[in-house]
């Protein structure tokens, strides 16, 4: 009897564990829309800290490169439509790991728009472990980085 009560309750955790990890993978997969109206108006407007949903297509790779607290990699992005801005796209490596892109590729990019004269920069483009921010993520290639 004890034993049966053992293979139940290892039952029981083998689908309790295989549903978290269902779950975790469609949260993880799940990107919205893109939005780049909103970004083209928070460049035109000058306002910073506006979390942003923008696509567009990578025009250069700028590489890893040391922050003030770990590294980022960056490259930079012209939007699919709405305005021909080019922005500034930074992840933090720690949360992502390098990302292998390329020029040319098509991106997704969700996190928080900085203004800047030049285009502005889209950083906080992964999840915030301290919860101040939005999550963001970068999505290409079927891949989801966050």
């Amino acid at each position: 009897m004890g034993s049966m009560a053992f293979t139940a309750t290892a039952s029981v955790r083998k689908v309790l564990a295989a549903l978290a990890a269902a779950f975790a993978l469609h949260a993880c997969a799940a990107t919205e829309p893109a939005d780049n109206p909103s970004l083209c108006e928070a460049y035109a407007a000058g306002r910073s800290h506006v979390e942003v949903i923008a696509d567009g297509m990578v025009t250069r790779i700028l590489g890893v490169q040391p922050g003030r607290v770990s590294p980022h990699e960056g490259f930079l992005m012209r939007l699919s439509s709405a305005c021909s801005v080019i922005v500034r796209v930074e992840v933090n490596t720690d949360f992502t790991g390098a990302i292998p892109l390329e020029r040319g590729q098509q991106v997704l990019v969700k996190g928080e728009y900085e203004f800047y004269p030049l285009g502005g920069v889209i950083h906080w483009t992964h999840r915030d472990p301290r919860g101040r921010h939005a999550g963001g993520y970068i999505a290409t290639g079927g891949h989801i980085y966050n």
